[in-house]
């Protein structure tokens, strides 16, 4: 047997929301914003490595992080009592690295959802819900040297998810605003994770600590009041913005275009260089895609653009089979 599963990019942070917020998103043209992971059984285990942006990850397999998901869950495994069998895995790898649209989380989330889904098909074992969400925090933790939830969990579960301090619940999902469109520029260039948490401060000052919490909760009230215009008026980040926007050329200007232009929120997706904005309108989201594909899009070192655009929705599905044959 056969599976394939797809998981899909997500809006870390949200900007209110530093850590404790997360949006999945899907293009509405369909194209998959993702990474999939597809898996077979075979005479011994394996990991190849296939996409457009497979060249920007460890040559050696096992240093990939979907190689250390497959001995992580065996090793949940054996500890359940649970038989494995060896298997091939491929990823195609889709999303490009550093790119603050969650693309370890989006490798993580389809390899450990593939392994499971593989098994309950299988043999009728595998994980519930709150197992899969430990061994994918315990996974990103590896990457970005934190434990994190903020992309694994809407990458995994779909929709808005607000992180909670209780191991048995970890996530809550929040309404969202099913009429926005939210527009991702990924500008072909990489910020890793871990350089942009080290250019943050160490201590924040109270009155940032105050708009915060203030921020975040009145967020988080005005989604469940369906009161969209509340919602994004604070949808401000006081934490990490400030302090990344340097490293994310044409930032500056292009959030100060689009906020004259109407958006209702204009942000950093996770740790950049991703631009998202919001809009209520998909013209209006349509046109500010090709304006940023023509001012915010640029060259990498080695002369190409790996830059795209694409008009987005929430994905309230998350991660999910796209392919199985028993």
């Amino acid at each position: 047997m056969s599976i394939s599963v797809f998981a899909p990019a997500s809006i870390g942070n949200v900007s209110v929301g530093f850590d404790v917020l997360g949006l999945s998103v899907k293009p509405i043209d369909g194209t998959l914003l993702g990474d999939v992971v597809s898996i077979v059984q075979a005479d011994k285990d394996s990991l190849s490595v296939i996409g457009e942006f497979s060249n920007k990850l460890p040559g050696n397999v096992k240093d990939n992080i979907v190689w250390h998901c497959l001995t992580l869950f065996n090793k949940a495994m054996a500890q359940a009592g649970h038989n494995t069998v060896k298997l091939a895995l491929t990823l195609d790898k889709r999303m490009p690295v550093g790119s603050g649209l969650g693309s370890s989380a989006c490798s993580v989330v389809a390899a450990l959802e593939g392994l499971n889904q593989f098994y309950q098909q299988f043999n009728n074992t595998g994980f519930n819900q709150k197992k899969m969400l430990l061994m994918m925090g315990e996974m990103e933790a590896q990457i970005s040297g934190s434990l994190h939830y903020d992309n694994v969990a809407p990458c995994y579960l779909g929709g808005m998810q607000l992180m909670v301090p209780d191991a048995n619940i970890i996530s809550r999902d929040l309404p969202q605003f099913d009429d926005c469109f939210y527009v991702m520029a990924y500008p072909g260039i990489s910020v890793s994770t871990k350089a942009a948490r080290e250019v943050l401060p160490a201590h924040y000052n109270r009155a940032d600590l105050i708009t915060f919490g203030q921020n975040l909760a009145t967020f988080v009230d005005a989604c469940h009041r369906n009161d969209k215009a509340q919602a994004f008026s604070v949808l401000t980040d006081v934490v990490a913005e400030k302090y990344r926007q340097h490293l994310l050329p044409k930032f500056i200007e292009a959030k100060q275009y689009l906020v004259s232009q109407g958006c209702l929120a204009v942000g950093i997706s996770g740790s950049g260089p991703t631009l998202f904005c919001v809009v209520d309108d998909e013209a209006k989201a349509n046109k500010f895609a090709k304006w940023l594909k023509i001012n915010y899009l640029q060259t990498e070192t080695d002369g190409k653009n790996y830059g795209f655009v694409h008009v987005c929705k929430v994905d309230n599905q998350g991660a999910c089979v796209i392919e199985n044959d028993t």
